[in-house]
């Protein structure tokens, strides 16, 4: 399965949202955003599950600043959707939406977002919406993508 992850909220906090894998002094020097303690074994065990990983963010990083973040973490990950990309997507399949995986392959999506959650209900696409303070997020989403199959 193509299973796409959020960033913002989802795996890189905004202030003190949840807790975040260690960073050395270069990393934080060279701008390697945190990220939420587990997403690398998450994403490897989903990876061994034989899924497919993705990125789809609606931020405006650059499509370099994103995959040297996640090589810090020891993260391979196969296509990054960035807003940029997403803006140029949605708008030539005619989607007025923050997000519509299917337009990029993915069959699920996992964000913060309730609305995004929304929109996979009326769009027909499904998500996984995992909340900031859930100190079971590998738990929900596997248990999710178990169930969901």
């Amino acid at each position: 399965m193509h299973i796409s992850f959020d960033l913002d909220s989802t795996l890189i906090p905004h202030g003190n949202q949840f807790e975040e894998e260690k960073r050395n002094f270069f990393a934080t020097f060279l701008g390697i955003e945190p990220i939420r303690i587990g997403t690398a074994k998450l994403i490897s065990d989903l990876q061994k599950q034989g899924h497919i990983i993705h990125i789809y963010t609606t931020s405006f990083r650059s499509k370099n600043k994103i995959p040297l973040m996640l090589f810090y973490y020891g993260i391979k990950v196969g296509k990054i959707i960035n807003e940029y990309q997403n803006q140029r997507t949605l708008k030539r399949i005619n989607k007025r939406v923050s997000k519509y995986p299917p337009a990029f392959g993915f069959d699920l999506h996992i964000d913060d977002s309730k609305g995004v959650e929304i929109e996979g209900e009326k769009l027909n696409f499904k998500t996984i919406i995992i909340k900031t303070n859930d100190k079971n997020w590998i738990e929900t989403i596997q248990k999710e993508i178990t169930f969901g199959q």
